[in-house]
């Protein structure tokens, strides 16, 4: 058996989702597909996919083989391609998701700076802050703002994303001013949806303080939680790339100024870092030297 055929057409099966297409794209009969599968089964005595007649899925041991295959031809391929030139023309789709909030104050302005410089490369933003399966949904990279990452991707910490406690002059002036954390209890605090119950997290020097919120207004998107914020609703932890001119406008008022919201990290995820297309290495590093320049918009 050819092995590194068959590990090609494994990862292939994985990434197209089915065996036949797989087959369209390696100008392969599905016969053969199928023999490549078993006899890579065998060779590493486990079964690597469940096959039904609707939809084909990873067993653990597939998932655990996925990453080692894209290695090895990764590999196969870095023997046998010269390399390109550093100033090579970057091409190829790139599939990125990315939360909403992100997406429109930063991220979006960005990706068209970078294709503008690279116009063989196109971008499919996909907006949403849910966890998604990389390789089923065909993603190159996500980017999400969080503390709890998954172990089974690998990250790169982008940036950090800095929050703020804000209200509007109207809710504060028919409710009063918050000046400690515990006074957030007497307020009703429109926080991200978790399971009924949101903590916010402060910092005043080496000292923590976390607070359980109650409010009767929750979402699992920040922007909506903004949109209820300015319309006198409550008080939201918003992170500052979004409330930045609306608090310079007066539009929003920061509250708390000396307790800190719990710091976040800006990380892209992505499958493998050796099989990685030269187009998502160049906007990474694109990213990276972007984010470090707008720190602005952070202060």
């Amino acid at each position: 058996m050819d092995r590194l055929t068959a590990t090609r057409v494994f990862v292939e099966v994985v990434e197209r989702g089915s065996q036949t297409a797989a087959a369209d794209s390696l100008d392969m009969s599905r016969a053969m597909v199928s023999r490549y599968l078993m006899e890579l089964e065998e060779w590493v005595g486990a079964r690597l996919l469940h096959r039904t007649t609707r939809k084909l899925s990873l067993t653990g041991a597939g998932a655990e083989l996925l990453p080692q295959c894209r290695e090895m031809l990764a590999l196969a391929e870095s023997m046998t391609r010269v390399h390109a030139d550093a100033e090579a023309t970057l091409r190829g789709p790139l599939r990125i998701t990315c939360s909403q909030s992100f997406t429109q104050a930063w991220l979006v302005h960005r990706v068209s700076e970078f294709i503008a410089l690279h116009p063989q490369v196109t971008v499919d933003l996909l907006v949403n802050s849910e966890s998604v399966n990389l390789v089923e949904e065909r993603i190159d990279l996500a980017l999400r703002i969080t503390n709890q990452l998954d172990p089974n991707l690998i990250a790169r910490k982008l940036g950090v994303c800095r929050s703020v406690v804000c209200a509007t002059p109207a809710y504060l002036k028919r409710h009063g001013t918050p000046q400690h954390p515990d006074d957030l209890l007497r307020h009703n605090c429109l926080s991200y949806s978790h399971f009924g119950r949101s903590v916010w997290e402060f910092r005043d020097g080496e000292r923590r303080w976390p607070v359980s919120l109650g409010g009767n207004l929750s979402a699992n998107e920040s922007m909506v939680l903004l949109e209820a914020t300015l319309a006198d609703v409550g008080i939201s932890l918003q992170p500052r790339y979004s409330v930045s001119q609306l608090l310079r406008e007066g539009r929003l008022v920061a509250l708390l100024g000396d307790y800190h919201p719990q710091e976040l990290g800006i990380h892209a995820l992505y499958g493998s870092r050796r099989h990685m297309p030269p187009a998502l290495r160049g906007l990474l590093d694109f990213l990276v030297l972007h984010l470090e320049r707008d720190s602005a918009w952070d202060a």
